[in-house]
């Protein structure tokens, strides 16, 4: 069986905060597991798509990583 869905259990940065790559950002949860996924890049999360408790497909949307002043896309 293939997990297709994680919860965002608790967000470990707010918008703002600036990020090392591989640093924990946010804390998700399958059905067989809790786990932190890391920033896989270097800079600031500018802005957080999905707040917890929600639902979500594996490899969706959680937030944007970008550069100080970036735009973030319109939802």
């Amino acid at each position: 069986m293939n997990t297709t869905k994680v919860n965002v259990v608790r967000w470990i940065k707010n918008e703002g905060d600036t990020l090392k790559q591989g640093e924990p950002v946010v804390e998700l949860e399958t059905e067989k597991v809790s786990y932190e996924l890391d920033a896989p890049v270097e800079g600031v999360l500018l802005k957080i798509i999905v707040r917890e408790p929600a639902e979500v497909e594996v490899g969706g949307l959680l937030g944007y990583i970008g550069k100080a002043g970036d735009a973030v896309p319109a939802s």
